[in-house]
């Protein structure tokens, strides 16, 4: 007997609808997958005889065909398994189909006939409701992030008996509601915070306005400036992800199998630290079957590069396309897959292999050709895309012993926030959220000059032989800091501060 069942399988992040035919027919007894199966889909064979044994369903000695249609895409993962034992039962007369065209099914199968979690179930819910299904059937433990999808019941089960049993009317399974966990944090879920730093006004109020509006910074100082307490404190005052972006990054998490058990959405802005011996596919995702990177990772988040020259040149060129476009597309032989990656970077270094070049407290050791070999390793393209370069000198004695508080992350935070607001309200309606975001024909619109201002950055801009890019980015530097002040338009003491966190450009001028 022909049986057809509706499953859905990932490509990157999203996903798309597979049906899985089953034929039972008279022949040696076997079980054979067809429409390119990886490894883990073959193996489905023994879990779901198994499965279906264990769970009291008579098994018959009948020959059955499985193919995962269309055959021209690779399957992978074991989420095929309830799908394909469901069919069987339908093939053997131990189900009937009535209800098969309504509900996509999706999950892994223990031996005992367990149903357990899969990977990417936000996507796979996404795409039931954008073809029309009723419902999905999934395992219990991916109900919570699935049930955020409205428009398309959840229906979670634990093990085969329950999903035959729903399918047959002979089980009640109600659909989950959704559990919208708020995306709002509070100072005390952070064992960390801006108060722990001393001194550093100026760096602090350049991550303050990097905050803002999403803008990537470098900082550049010597040993023990405070470069990596600053980077590791801005998760502190980041604004609160709106749930478009939640949602965003959940998908990936999800399809990466990092979501957590039981987690419904992503309510923290991630913040990956990749180690400087990652390799450019773990950075930037890839794979025989393309997975996501660490820029991937940190989607609506903070991507933080300690030490970024210690970091293979190969490896930091490669952030060049999510930098400029928010997305990274990995090629292979069948299938070229795009990954959002729209982060802010948060590079830390120091000036010179010895790390006091410039500072007046300590002899620089390193020569001429040593310090140029170290700051090859960034090249020019790259630096271009980094908004804010920053120099954070050594802490004064005075202030390392201040016994005055200096000011908390929730003070920054609620700045930060007010900052957001202001761009949301601008910005929604074209699908980006802040200012870093902006391309060309929006910086035109929202980021125009006095008369004043454009003389000022004209002279600016020729003096210091800035790149259109660098340009633009100081435009929206600019704007982000007007959006601070509270200011509709942009002035010139605004236009003055963005460009003094182009350090590297006048340093290398």
């Amino acid at each position: 007997m022909l049986a057809q069942v509706h499953s859905g399988a990932l490509v990157g992040i999203d996903a798309y609808p597979v049906e899985v035919e089953i034929d039972v027919y008279n022949g040696l007894p076997a079980i054979t997958v067809v429409g390119l199966p990886d490894s883990a889909v073959k193996e489905s064979a023994a879990r779901v005889k198994s499965a279906i044994v264990n769970s009291g369903f008579p098994f018959p000695a009948r020959r059955i065909t499985v193919n995962l249609a269309p055959a021209g895409l690779r399957k992978e993962g074991s989420g095929f398994d309830l799908p394909i034992a469901i069919g069987v039962l339908i093939g053997l007369n131990l189900l009937t189909n009535d209800k098969m065209d309504s509900y996509m099914i999706v999950g892994e199968l223990s031996l005992d006939g367990r149903v357990k979690e899969v990977r990417g179930a936000l996507s796979l819910a996404l795409a039931a409701r954008d073809l029309g299904f009723k419902g999905i059937i999934l395992p219990e433990s991916n109900c919570g992030e699935a049930a955020v999808v409205e428009g398309v019941d959840t229906l979670g089960v634990a093990s085969l008996i329950t999903a035959a049993g729903f399918l047959m009317d002979r089980v009640s399974v109600e659909p989950t509601k959704p559990k919208i966990e708020s995306t709002t944090r509070t100072i005390s879920d952070y064992p960390i915070d801006f108060r722990d730093i001393r001194g550093q006004e100026y760096a602090k109020r350049a991550v303050e306005v990097a905050a803002s509006g999403g803008h990537n910074v470098l900082m550049v100082g010597p040993p023990g400036s405070g470069k990596t307490m600053l980077s590791q404190r801005i998760p502190t005052i980041l604004p609160e992800p709106v749930f478009e972006e939640a949602v965003q990054t959940t998908r990936i998490y999800s399809a990466a199998g990092l979501l957590g058990r039981d987690k419904s959405i992503v309510t923290r802005r991630p913040f990956r630290s990749p180690h400087h011996t990652v390799s450019d596919a773990g950075l930037i995702g890839g794979g025989a079957i393309p997975r996501p990177g660490e820029v991937s990772l940190a989607h609506n988040g903070v991507l933080f590069l300690d030490e970024m020259p210690e970091f293979r040149k190969n490896v930091l060129e490669v952030l060049r396309q999510p930098l400029e476009d928010g997305e990274v597309t990995i090629s292979r032989a069948h299938v070229a897959i795009t990954f959002p990656a729209r982060f802010m970077l948060i590079a830390a270094m120091n000036p010179c292999p010895c790390g006091y070049r410039g500072d007046v407290k300590h002899e620089c050791i390193c020569s001429r050709q040593t310090i140029e070999r170290y700051w090859a390793k960034i090249s020019g393209p790259l630096l271009d895309r980094i908004d804010i370069h920053i120099e954070v000198p050594s802490v004064e004695w005075r202030d390392l012993t201040s016994k005055q508080d200096s000011e908390a992350s929730e003070d920054i935070r609620n700045r930060v926030n007010q900052a957001r607001k202001i761009q949301l309200s601008r910005l929604t309606r074209y699908g980006i959220f802040s200012n870093s975001q902006m391309k060309s024909a929006l910086i035109r619109k929202y980021c125009a000059l006095d008369q004043d201002s454009l003389n000022f950055l004209e002279k600016v801009v020729e003096r210091l032989g800035l790149s259109a890019r660098a340009y633009h980015r100081i435009l929206k530097i600019a704007r982000t800091i007007a959006d601070l002040d509270g200011s509709d338009d942009i002035r010139p003491n605004h236009v003055s501060e963005a460009i003094q966190y182009r350090s590297l450009d006048r340093r290398y001028d």
